[in-house]
C-alpha cells in the first residue's frame, strides 16, 4: 500500500533507490547478496574440479551459471523497473527467462546425477534434457503472458504464472520424488543426499505457497510493506532452497560418479553447454517476441496497476 518509487525513475535512481527504504528494498538484495554467495561456491568448486576437460562435471557447471544467473537477473528487475511501464514489462519478462533457464539446468543436472539407478538409460531418462527444453519454452511463454492478462483478470494471471512454474518444478523433481518415496517404502537407505534433496523440496513448497498466498500481508494490509512481506519471504525460501540443492547436487554427483559412469553415457558438450545456449536463444527469441507485442495502452495500464501487488 505504501513504498512505491516514481514510476519514471532514472537509472540513477533505480540504483540509488536500492539504498533507500521502499517496498523493493528488501526484495532487491534478497536475491543480490545470494548472487555473491553462490559466484563464491562457483569460484571455489573452479578450484578443485576441472570444468574444462572433464565432461563429467560440464552438467554442474550449466546448474552453477544459471544459480548465478537467476537471482542476479531478479534483482536487476527489481532495481529498475520502475524507469518506465514498458521496462516494468520488459524487466520482468527477463525474470521469468533467467528462471525458466535455471528449470533447465535443474534437468541437465538432475538427468546426469540425480536420475534413480533403475531409470538411467530408460527412455525417460534419454528424453528428459529435451523434454525440459519444451517446459524452459512453456515457462518463459505463459509467464510473459499472464502479464498481458493481469489487469483484466488477475486470478487468472496468478493461476497462469504460478502454473507456468510449478510445470518445469514437477517435472524435473520427478526422478527425485521416486527416489525419496523409494527410501519411505523401504527400497534404500537414507543418505546425505537425500536429506539434502528433502530440504530443498520443503524450502520450494514454502516458496510456492507464499508466491501464491500473499501472506502475511494479506492480513495486515499496509503493516508489511517495508518488511517481513511474502515476496521478501518467497525470495529467501528460494535462495535457501537453492543452497539445499546445490549442496544435493554436488553429494550425489560425487558419491555416484563411479557407479553412473560404468552404467550410463558421459554428459557431452552438446548435451549440457549446447542445450543451455540453445534454451539462451530460444527464450530471449519469446522475450523478444513479448516485447515487441507492448502497446502503448498496455504499458499505461500496466503502470497504473503497478501498485496492486508486487511482481
Amino acid at each position: 500500500m505504501s513504498g512505491y518509487r516514481h514510476p519514471r525513475s532514472s537509472a540513477l535512481d533505480c540504483i540509488l533507490s536500492s539504498f533507500q527504504m521502499t517496498n523493493e528494498t528488501v526484495n532487491i538484495w534478497t536475491h543480490f547478496l545470494p548472487t555473491w554467495y553462490f559466484l563464491w561456491r562457483f569460484s571455489m568448486l573452479c578450484s578443485s574440479l576441472d570444468f574444462l576437460t572433464e565432461s563429467y562435471t560440464w552438467p554442474l557447471l550449466v546448474y552453477l551459471l544459471l544459480i548465478c544467473l537467476y537471482p542476479f537477473t531478479s534483482s536487476c528487475a527489481h532495481i529498475f523497473s520502475t524507469m518506465s511501464a514498458e521496462a516494468r514489462h520488459i524487466c520482468y519478462f527477463f525474470d521469468y527467462g533467467a528462471l525458466s533457464l535455471y528449470s533447465l539446468g535443474c534437468a541437465i543436472t538432475y538427468g546426469s546425477y540425480v536420475m534413480p539407478d533403475c531409470w538411467v538409460n530408460s527412455w525417460l531418462h534419454q528424453h528428459f534434457v529435451t523434454i525440459a527444453i519444451g517446459n524452459s519454452l512453456f515457462c518463459t511463454s505463459m509467464s510473459c503472458y499472464s502479464r498481458f492478462v493481469e489487469l483484466q483478470f488477475p486470478h487468472k494471471s496468478k493461476i497462469l504464472r504460478t502454473a507456468a512454474f510449478v510445470v518445469p518444478f514437477l517435472f524435473d523433481s520427478f526422478p527425485l520424488f521416486y527416489r525419496l518415496l523409494s527410501c519411505c517404502w523401504g527400497s534404500c537407505s537414507p543418505s546425505e543426499a537425500l536429506a539434502s534433496h528433502s530440504y530443498h523440496l520443503l524450502f520450494a513448497f514454502l516458496t510456492c505457497f507464499l508466491f501464491a498466498s500473499h501472506l502475511p500481508e494479506r492480513l495486515a494490509p499496509g503493516r508489511f510493506d517495508y518488511i517481513g512481506h511474502s515476496h521478501q519471504l518467497f525470495h529467501i525460501c528460494a535462495v535457501v532452497g537453492t543452497h539445499f540443492q546445490m549442496e544435493a547436487v554436488l553429494t550425489d554427483m560425487a558419491s555416484r560418479k563411479d557407479w553412473l559412469t560404468s552404467h550410463s553415457f558421459l554428459p557431452s558438450f552438446l548435451g549440457t553447454m549446447g542445450v543451455l545456449a540453445l534454451g539462451i536463444l530460444l527464450n530471449l527469441g519469446i522475450i523478444g517476441t513479448f516485447s515487441a507485442g507492448l502497446t502503448p495502452r498496455q504499458s499505461t495500464s500496466a503502470s497504473s496497476g503497478a501498485h496492486l501487488h508486487q511482481e
